[in-house]
């Protein structure tokens, strides 16, 4: 099994990031390999509830959000510096999140097998 560290920047709406990054990371899930879906910079506005991206025809991901523990998805972060910088808390998010500092992160890239970043 591999791990693969997949970090989340981009903002919810404004291009396919998101979504692309979502899609691998439960596509990965789906092969039993070992995820860790790491948000930050503008990616942690895609953890935020609310989201009503009808108005500009785009895809909702908030639901999909929800899916990643069925797909045993366990490891999903949000940098504690990017959530502090947008005055954001856990009460702000739609699933539960780990927050973790950059060192944290460096240390989850060194260990992992593949990194992407969208």
């Amino acid at each position: 099994m591999k791990t693969l560290t997949f970090l989340a920047r981009q903002a919810p709406f404004g291009s396919s990031s998101a979504k692309s990054c979502l899609d691998m990371v439960l596509a990965s899930a789906v092969f039993e390999q070992q995820v860790n879906y790491v948000f930050l910079d503008d990616g942690v506005w895609q953890l935020v509830r609310g989201h009503a991206p009808d108005g500009i025809a785009a895809k909702n991901t908030l639901a999909a959000l929800q899916a990643l523990e069925l797909y045993g998805v366990d490891n999903v972060y949000a940098l504690d510096e990017s959530m502090s910088e947008r005055q954001l808390t856990q009460a702000h998010l739609q699933i539960p999140v780990r927050l973790c500092t950059r060192a944290d992160l460096g240390a989850m890239i060194n260990a992992s097998d593949v990194v992407t970043a969208l």
